[in-house]
């Protein structure tokens, strides 16, 4: 049987799979939807939010992000895991107590102001969206190269299976069918990991085996650095980038972490109190799993593809080059004209990602319209986020291996998407129309107000996939950048400050979001030829600033606070009673 009819019958009974749960756990009142009944095993929701949380980005991107970055892409690794700690201190456990639906729920009771709630809405929808993104393209890449689809068709059909059960099942849903994509990807991901651990250090564990010495007498990192040495790039296990940017990468991914509204509303499905601090500790532990394999997969990825690659004669490389360069995301440009792919350090063309035609070249690889660059020497582009799903192709790993990557990376993608889009779905619902604008409306109204937003929500999600804005880590580091500077100043305030005022958290929410997502914007698309060291508020990165919108947000918040009528007694009562063990 061919690696792809394997591909089309593992994705297509893992989608059956979902597609079952969905319907066995169909809602019919808005508190199942929105909270799964408030009656998730805290076991359960600990692996349905560890689900939630690995993403495209965890899935696809980070180990690729390492690969190519070596040390300084430790700080995806930091941020994510850090922020969990975070949680289960300071957010989750008082949030569950507070008992409602939404994230902009406690923000507007809190604060007592329908502006505070709407404000929070609008944050929200931003940092989903954002991280939206990057899901939907991971979802293209899966299906464009495993499925031989186009990228377009395989985002609607993502679109289509999310829109089935989590229109249906709501958070309940959600909830069981994550854990069954948590199963799905975290076998997906471990099981080429060891195969490639075994084959290069003789290692079955593939944390152990990073830096277990090889026949040759030296570890894997030892290895790379001297072969990337050799080719010209920075030492793998030395870092680029400056402390400062290193710190307010690593700060903005922690606090955005705690920020996450898909993240925090998974505290409000669990019994009891004691059960949402629980919850995130399972959380780390089987996030861990996939974390701490990833450096692992980096690296035995980054030495596959040199050894494949570098100094090789174009009509002698291995199929799965050509195959991922009929998707775009791989590249090569004969620069010198001896047929032989040369890799080095700089972009192979200009601008840095190819634009390829329909035509064939003398080599047999597709024609491509822009310039090379001329200021390197490296003559291929390798797309960061293909190194979890080609690494088996490129170690030689067995076709049934290669089609579990494919369906762990759609269940990856999916199910974060689903998450994010029912917070989206629950702020409309319930916070704009039920609490805001339409207080009168009925049980069962809500519920279908929340079933249509979801279903507009996936369409919005759809056209971020087919117009994606950057790679997937990318674009979800901006989204933590976010909820950073918006939201998790907010909370933590609203739980720990009796001080802060409606017109405080109102001024600091809204100065975090402008900020940084001005900020974004004005280096990652006005000018990103200004994206560089030289030009970033001191030297930090679009990545990272959320520290200082966040910052910004604490300040002003509190400034504005001191010149406002303090909040009133229900209200203080409210934070002390959360408190309250």
């Amino acid at each position: 049987m061919s690696t792809q009819e394997l591909t089309y019958i593992f994705v297509g009974l893992s989608f059956a799979l979902y597609i079952l749960i969905a319907i066995a756990s169909r809602v019919k009142s808005t508190k199942d939807f929105y909270v799964a009944g408030s009656g998730v095993n805290p076991v359960v929701n600990g692996m349905a939010t560890a689900a939630d949380w690995m993403s495209a980005a965890s899935f696809l991107s980070m180990a690729g992000i390492i690969a190519f970055l070596g040390r300084d892409g430790s700080v995806y690794l930091m941020g994510w895991t850090g922020g969990y700690v975070l949680l289960a201190l300071l957010l989750a456990p008082y949030l569950r107590k507070f008992g409602k639906y939404t994230v902009p729920d406690f923000i507007g009771t809190r604060y007592y102001s329908r502006v505070a709630r709407v404000v929070a809405v609008v944050c929200l929808i931003f940092v989903s969206f954002t991280y939206v993104a990057g899901q939907m393209r991971g979802v293209g890449i899966v299906f464009s190269r495993f499925l031989e689809v186009d990228i377009n068709t395989g985002v609607i059909v993502g679109m289509a299976i999310v829109f089935i059960y989590a229109v249906l099942g709501g958070m309940k849903g959600i909830t069981y069918t994550q854990v069954a994509q948590y199963c799905v990807l975290i076998f997906a991901y471990l099981v080429p990991a060891i195969f490639i651990s075994i084959m290069i250090t003789g290692n079955p564990i593939p944390q152990l085996g990073l830096g277990t010495a090889s026949a040759e007498g030296t570890s894997v990192l030892t290895k790379l650095d001297n072969i990337l040495q050799d080719l010209g790039f920075s030492p793998y296990t030395s870092g680029v980038k400056s402390s400062i940017d290193v710190f307010a990468i690593t700060a903005a991914l922690m606090f955005g972490t705690a920020g996450l509204p898909h993240v925090l509303v998974r505290f409000f499905t669990v019994p009891k109190v004691a059960d949402a601090r629980k919850s995130a500790g399972y959380a780390l532990v089987f996030i861990a799993i996939l974390y701490t394999t990833a450096p692992a997969v980096a690296s035995f990825a980054r030495l596959n593809i040199i050894d494949t690659l570098h100094d090789v004669p174009y009509s002698d490389t291995p199929a799965w080059v050509n195959n991922w360069e009929n998707t775009g995301l791989i590249a090569w440009l004969d620069k010198n004209d001896d047929g032989i792919i040369q890799y080095g350090p700089g972009s192979a063309f200009s601008p840095p990602k190819p634009i390829f035609t329909d035509k064939k070249g003398d080599h047999g690889q597709r024609l491509i319209e822009n310039k090379p660059s001329e200021t390197s020497n490296n003559e291929i582009y390798i797309d960061r986020d293909i190194i979890v799903l080609a690494n088996p192709e490129i170690a030689g790993l067995p076709g049934w291996v290669i089609a579990l990557v494919a369906a762990g990376g759609v269940a990856a993608a999916l199910s974060t998407a689903a998450g994010l889009l029912l917070v989206i779905s629950s702020a409309i619902s319930h916070d704009l129309l039920k609490k805001t604008f339409m207080p009168k409306i009925s049980d069962r109204q809500e519920l279908l107000y929340a079933r249509i937003s979801s279903a507009i929500a996936i369409c919005v999600a759809g056209l971020f996939g087919i117009y994606p804005p950057a790679f997937v880590a990318q674009v979800v580091a901006f989204a933590f950048g976010l909820a950073a500077s918006s939201l998790f100043p907010a909370l933590l305030m609203g739980i720990f400050s009796e001080k802060i005022t409606k017109e405080g958290a109102i001024a600091g929410m809204l100065t975090g979001l402008i900020f940084t997502f001005s900020y974004i914007v004005y280096f990652k698309f006005v000018f990103p030829e200004h994206n560089s060291h030289d030009y970033w508020l001191f030297g930090i990165s679009p990545e990272g600033i959320g520290l200082i919108g966040m910052i910004l947000n604490f300040f002003v918040a509190k400034v504005v606070s001191n010149f406002s009528k303090k909040p009133p007694e229900s209200v203080i009562s409210l934070i002390k009673s959360l408190r309250n063990p």
